[in-house]
């Protein structure tokens, strides 16, 4: 017996019910499982893989570049180039195939997550 229905719509209420704050760890995470996937691609040399997980983190970036409150001053200006040099610096990946650059967007996705839950863990101990 196929599960996939019940597991999509798990994820889907689960996405639709999640705080704005859980949300943006959600798009975090979901950067670093492409990005990686992306690598795994890379590596293997399976050159549509590839594109396809790149273009899934763009879109997570396109989204959150999207959603930033530019009213928020230095943080959210901060945000917006950092987010469009990785949309990019992927692009570039696309093109240059090079694994030293998907290492950089790996690891700067694993810093935006890891910044945000350590801000956000902050917040609901201020709570």
């Amino acid at each position: 017996m196929n599960n996939n229905g019940g597991y999509h719509a798990y994820r889907e209420n689960s996405t639709m019910t999640a705080s704005p704050t859980k949300l943006v760890e959600m798009l975090y995470e979901g950067v670093l499982k492409f990005n990686s996937l992306a690598k795994s691609a890379l590596l293997k040399k399976d050159m549509e893989k590839k594109v396809y997980y790149i273009n899934r983190s763009i879109a997570i970036y396109t989204e959150l570049m999207s959603t930033l409150d530019m009213k928020g001053g230095e943080i959210a200006e901060y945000l917006y180039g950092l987010y469009d040099y990785q949309i990019k610096l992927l692009t570039d990946i696309v093109i240059s195939n090079s694994v030293e650059k998907m290492d950089e967007a790996i690891n700067v996705a694993s810093v935006l997550l890891e910044a945000w839950r350590e801000e956000t863990s902050v917040e609901l101990e201020v709570a």
